[in-house]
């Protein structure tokens, strides 16, 4: 007679409560995967059983709700499997689901641990044997554009009438008002980063028109000084529907000489969809591709995992891009704590790759919750303390029938 079932029940039910009591520990843990045990009859030689062993203790890896938090570097995973790539400062490597990130004053993302959020620096694409790296957001200012592109639509009015006086203009002597029609400033930068205004007049031309029927009108140019810019005035031809026939698309370029340590500016100045019609002068569009050096006010995550900071001239600049894993089998994935997994032999190899499609995507200012359901684990609690119980009673019933056959 023995007590080994019993014995061997209460084990396999206390390490059962072991596990749902872990789950409920860690039910608000972010990224959390609740665990079930799993059992496993014993037999040795003989068709009555020896009693019960935990055969192992899986995890479910169903994704949890995705909750609002308000930061933007915590960052939840959506509809994917795949997890965060982070190592440690000794190159160790390990894989989460928890997202709360923050950044080091040197500029390295990490967890709440100091494990560093891996992935792929601006410029660089993944794959083709490009490993990741840690992922550092610089504070080092945005360097400055050049102008070397300006987009502008302006609607000139037909009803007006040529100027009484020809156009001039020189240092110190700008042009009087009974010298053009319209004017409107073009805000352009050096390679230095420094504002430049220029001046746009227009004046409408009393010379035989370019196109049979149209209207002529001359768009001169001039710095903040009243010098003419290079490659003005320019001729702008209407038909007599108002349509700018000249000139075509990136047929002008405005020029500037190098001044105050700055290059020399060459600006491709596109007019197309400028309009000669019977209403008041007006810019419809006026926009230029330079921009003066910025400094870095924050940062968002995108949901490919790019990095976009946001910098104070306005302008945005991809910082790079968190790297995702997948694995073959997730269940095979070891627990290190810390809301952190390691890759084992029965996981296989991380597959890497950027969120989007089976990875998932990322969303900013959000975490994923644990998926444990609460409700569901109380129930198993009370399940596996009965569980408990009854093998407690096969041991007393065991010591029972022991102390009558030692009372006969």
């Amino acid at each position: 007679m023995g007590f080994g079932q019993g014995v061997s029940g209460l084990n396999a039910a206390a390490s059962n409560l072991d596990v749902i009591g872990n789950n409920i520990a860690n039910a608000n843990t972010v990224g959390y995967k609740q665990s079930a045990a799993q059992f496993a009859d014993v037999y040795a030689g003989t068709k009555i059983g020896l009693g019960v062993r935990v055969n192992s203790v899986v995890q479910s890896f169903n994704q949890g709700n995705i909750e609002a938090s308000g930061r933007s570097l915590d960052v939840a995973i959506t509809n994917g499997n795949g997890f965060f790539r982070m190592t440690s400062p000794e190159g160790a490597v390990y894989y989460s689901r928890n997202g709360q990130f923050q950044r080091q004053e040197d500029g390295r993302i990490t967890n709440m641990q100091g494990l560093q959020v891996t992935g792929y620096p601006a410029g660089v694409a993944g794959g083709a044997g490009v490993q990741p790296q840690p992922l550092v957001i610089s504070n080092a200012q945005m360097e400055p554009r050049a102008t070397s592109s300006i987009t502008a639509k302006f609607q000139l009015d037909s009803r007006a009438t040529v100027p009484t006086q020809a156009f001039a203009s020189a240092p110190g002597v700008p042009p009087t008002s009974n010298m053009f029609n319209y004017s409107t400033a073009i805000n352009v930068y050096d390679s230095l980063g420094n504002k430049q205004q220029l001046m746009a007049y227009f004046a409408k031309s009393g010379a035989a028109p370019t196109v049979p029927g149209g209207t002529d009108w001359q768009m001169y140019v001039t710095d903040v000084n009243g010098n003419t810019v290079g490659g003005a005035p320019v001729t702008l031809s209407f038909d007599n529907a108002g349509a700018l026939q000249a000139p075509g698309a990136g047929a002008v370029t405005l020029t500037q000489p190098a001044a105050n340590g700055a290059q020399a500016m060459a600006m491709r100045l596109d007019l197309t969809g400028t309009t000669q019609f019977g209403a008041d002068n007006d810019v419809k569009q006026l926009s230029q591709n330079g921009y003066t050096s910025g400094s870095l006010l924050g940062f968002s995550v995108n949901g490919d995992g790019t990095i976009t900071g946001n910098y104070s001239n306005e302008q945005t600049k991809p910082l790079g891009q968190i790297v995702m894993a997948a694995f073959g089998n997730v269940e095979g994935l070891k627990p290190e704590g810390d809301n952190v997994w390691s890759a084992t032999g029965a996981s296989g190899q991380p597959l890497l790759g950027v969120a989007g499609g089976s990875l998932g995507t990322l969303r900013s200012n959000a975490v994923e919750a644990s998926n444990v359901d609460l409700s569901g684990q109380l129930v198993n609690l009370i399940v596996a303390q009965r569980n408990y119980q009854a093998n407690a009673q096969t041991i007393k019933a065991q010591d029972t029938v022991m102390q009558t056959l030692v009372n006969l």
